[in-house]
């Protein structure tokens, strides 16, 4: 077994270096096949594209590709370049990794979540709804991946309670079981999203094998419902932090991405924000993970119209009562909440409610106080992050202030910037940075004006059909591709398709941007898939069949909410003036273009 696994790993680096390699060499063709300067631009989005979808190069080191290939290609001078990794949607993002980091640093995260389940009860069906709406609301705030890592030891446990096995006392990441899990298949212990997506091509795949639950049971019809709760407890968690990313801007990087994208394509438009966004996407969150609950249950929580008139046997309400003792054990474990859990929490609703209010568009926001245009939401999340890292971790004590023989001790803050350099996955701020070059580059050398002249076949195709298309398009793509890479590849063309079609270019974007976290057949579609099909009591048949209903259920809901709300929230039923302008500029561009081509040539 050790020669073969090493045999692989030599065709593995063998196979990338070749994509590596020949990549350029079967692109060259494409910059013959255009104009220049756009063959130039389609031959550097197409390499990047490959690199993601095949992850030859880590995936931040790839979008590193800009900084080093449009100067030299002569498409955008490294100035310009340069400054799209750091604009203010970055560092919204930023903000956000760093609220997340100061939650997990005091398990704040874990007090919620143990909180909603001992009110959600212990019945199977409504375990798995407490676990997916106390992970959804999780990976609002945090990453799914961090989301997904931190509810799966609790998960563990209680299982465990619930078929007659010793309860896990120690629920944290660190537990000795679950980092010895996630060691064998080279996870991090630290829950970050792109830190994960980094180390994939180091790390082999599970093997694909039930594991023996070696539970004492009276029947074979009992170890298969023991079975089933099994996997429906696991398989809900990374759908549900799948889910819940998608309710808020910082909650997951292809709603940011939307949003840089928007300012770079058409920097006029104003009407997404934290705050029109939340009010479109939780909506459809809850609907999402209601009906994702109603299948999940019914697949392996035992929910049946005539489960609710049959009697419990004397087993499973022991086992019940077992898991509820585990649950209130821990919470009570947790103690009294601390002075810096208050201050974090107090900390993180004013995040929330400053970023929806800023400008929720219904009302006048906040930010009509000062310059029109000068507050945006990066303001508003890196403020109230500053605090943290000088606000006191314990209570400050005004006779400290009086006593002048009173030792000079420095106090804690709620998060060290040791703390924060460790946590936060710098990474993605590269890989943010990548997509708005790779949109830039896109819109500088005339690559979107071509590409809209190549979508005139797609003039006759319904509004309301070409949503379905793109979504479903998306979702499946997603499957086998980071859904970050998708999104920074389908936004551009999707903009242009739909100044093309004469719609609201939020009416087709918007749909790429959720569809591409809808991801839920395959172990490899996401980080939090791969983590829960670690644990070993998953098959991939079981991911496919539960996966397949749930896209096609996304697909269908989110066609809903783009027909109804989502029309007088962003006003999609007019061609708006800032896509009219974009418009006029393309027009314009293909001469212009042209002749400053020739003259550097």
């Amino acid at each position: 077994m050790a020669a073969l696994a090493a045999l692989a790993k030599k065709v593995w680096s063998a196979r990338r270096l070749l994509v590596l390699l020949l990549t350029p060499l079967a692109l060259l063709p494409v910059v013959f096949a255009l104009p220049p300067k756009e063959g130039r631009c389609l031959l550097v989005i197409l390499l990047m594209a490959v690199y993601w979808c095949t992850e030859a190069l880590p995936l931040s080191v790839t979008a590193l590709l800009p900084i080093v290939l449009f100067p030299f290609l002569g498409i955008l001078p490294s100035s310009t370049v340069c400054a799209q990794y750091f604009l203010d949607t970055n560092f919204l993002f930023l903000s956000g990794l760093i609220m997340a980091s100061a939650i997990e640093e005091w398990n704040l995260h874990r007090r919620i979540a143990l909180q909603v389940l001992t009110l959600v009860g212990v019945e199977p069906a409504r375990l798995i709804l407490g676990m997916m709406v106390t992970t959804s609301f999780l990976s609002m705030w945090l990453s799914n991946t961090a989301s997904t890592a931190m509810m799966l030891p609790i998960a563990n446990a209680i299982l465990k309670s619930l078929f007659d096995q010793e309860a896990q006392k120690d629920l944290s990441w660190e537990g000795d079981e679950n980092t010895a899990a996630l060691r064998r298949n080279g996870l991090h212990t630290v829950p970050t999203e792109m830190r994960f997506l980094a180390s994939t091509e180091d790390r082999g795949h599970p093997e694909e094998v039930e594991a023996p639950l070696d539970l004492p049971a009276d029947s074979k019809k009992e170890e298969e419902y023991r079975r089933n709760i099994w996997k429906g407890f696991l398989i809900s968690i990374p759908y549900s932090a799948s889910i819940g990313g998608t309710a808020t801007l910082t909650g997951t990087a292809p709603n940011l991405i939307l949003l840089g994208q928007l300012k770079s394509f058409f920097p006029q438009c104003d009407v997404v924000n934290f705050g029109s966004w939340f009010i479109f996407a939780l909506p459809l969150m809850l609907l999402f993970l209601l009906v994702g609950w109603l299948w999940i249950s019914f697949l392996y929580g035992g929910l049946s119209l005539r489960g609710w008139r049959k009697k419990k046997s004397e087993l499973r309400a022991d086992a019940e009562d077992k898991a509820r003792a585990v649950i209130r054990e821990e919470f009570q474990n947790l103690g009294p909440i601390k002075f810096a859990e208050q201050a974090v929490f107090v900390l993180f609703c004013a995040f929330a409610i400053l970023l929806f209010f800023r400008d929720p568009k219904f009302i006048p926001g906040w930010a009509s106080l000062f310059t029109p245009g000068f507050v945006s939401d990066a303001v508003t999340g890196v403020a109230i992050v500053i605090i943290l890292f000088f606000f006191p971790s314990q209570r400050p004590s005004l006779k400290w202030w009086f006593d002048l023989k009173a030792p000079n001790t420095d106090t804690e803050p709620l998060l060290t910037w040791k703390k924060a350099q460790d946590t936060v996955p710098w990474n993605i701020i590269l890989l943010l940075g990548g997509g708005f070059a790779m949109a830039k580059g896109c819109e500088e050398s005339g690559l979107s004006a071509w590409i809209g002249g190549q979508l005139h076949p797609l003039e006759s195709v319904p509004p309301v059909l070409a949503v379905l298309l793109i979504t479903v398009v998306v979702a499946f793509f997603t499957e086998f591709a980071s859904n970050t890479a998708t999104i920074i590849i389908f936004l551009p063309v999707l903009a242009e398709l739909a100044i093309r079609l004469r719609v609201h270019p939020l009416y087709l974007m918007i749909p790429a941007t959720v569809g591409c976290s809808y991801a839920f057949m395959l172990p490899v579609s996401t980080p939090p898939n791969s983590i829960a099909f670690a644990s070993g009591h998953l098959l991939v048949k079981d991911m496919a069949r539960t996966g397949l209903l749930m896209n096609v259920m996304g697909v269908l809901l989110l066609s809903v909410a783009m027909n109804t709300w989502a029309q007088s929230i962003f006003q999609l039923g007019t061609f708006p003036d800032w896509a009219n302008a974009h418009s006029a500029n393309i027009s314009e561009l293909p001469l212009n273009l042209t002749n400053s081509t020739f003259r550097t040539l």
